[in-house]
């Protein structure tokens, strides 16, 4: 039989463990974060655009303005608990077809991008500003009827 010292070790390392497993981050994949063997597999001047389609998938995004520019866009995340997710890997495709559906340029986009960083701030609005007291007993008696 165990003895009271040896149940409470078992349980405190139990606990400890647990603990240092709830600290792990939690990675994400967002979009499409193509892989090397996806790019090498795509030849400038001669990948159509249905080998491109079947080599790297639908394109995130297609260019507004002209259809035959294609962006592939992906980033890994990395979240610790309640803190905001950080970007640890972000990468962007241009891909160009010309007017046959040939591949005319393939290209890593440099991340010369804005960060803009989220603000948690709330927008104040102007009109009745009411006091829990008056949101709780506002409620009574709004409920419907039950139908007869």
């Amino acid at each position: 039989m165990m003895s009271r010292k040896t149940i409470s070790s078992v349980i405190i390392t139990t606990l400890c463990l647990g603990t240092l497993g709830a600290c792990t981050p939690t990675i994400s994949n967002r979009g499409n974060l193509l892989e090397p063997y996806q790019i090498e597999a795509i030849k400038v001047g001669q990948s159509t655009r249905s080998e491109v389609l079947r080599t790297l998938g639908s394109p995130t995004i297609k260019s507004t303005f002209d259809t035959l520019v294609w962006y592939y866009i992906g980033q890994e995340t990395k979240k610790h608990g309640i803190l905001d997710p950080e970007i640890t890997d972000e990468r962007i495709y241009r891909v160009v077809f010309n007017d046959e559906g040939v591949l005319e340029n393939f290209e890593l986009i440099d991340k010369e991008r804005m960060h803009i960083p989220y603000v948690r701030e709330k927008t104040p609005t102007h009109g009745n500003e009411r006091t829990i007291a008056q949101e709780f007993l506002g409620n009574i008696g709004k409920f419907n009827p039950p139908a007869q």
